[in-house]
């Protein structure tokens, strides 16, 4: 269904990084759409998918718990204040 896309690359909402498409047969084509947004330093699953394909795993906190450089504009937010901002965002967008 998606074959078309694997090996372009996407932009990350809210972001300035693209990301690859790939395809894995982790994901489940039946359940939901078919794609799931691997983020390899998210959890157990996806950081062996991340491994499996090369994936960088881009940390994006601190170790108080707010948001690092890599989370660009959200930098220097708590997770939660962030959260809420982001989802604020895409209500907007």
């Amino acid at each position: 269904r998606y074959k078309k896309y694997i090996g372009k690359k996407v932009k990350v909402p809210f972001q300035d990084r693209e990301i690859p498409v790939i395809a894995d047969t982790y994901v489940d084509m039946e359940f939901g759409t078919g794609c799931l947004k691997i983020t390899p330093g998210h959890d157990p699953n996806d950081y062996e998918i991340g491994k499996k394909h090369s994936l960088p795993t881009i940390n994006i906190m601190n170790l108080d718990a707010s948001l690092n450089e890599n989370a660009g504009k959200y930098e220097g937010m708590d997770r939660f204040e962030a959260r809420e901002k982001l989802w604020k965002d895409m209500e907007e967008a």
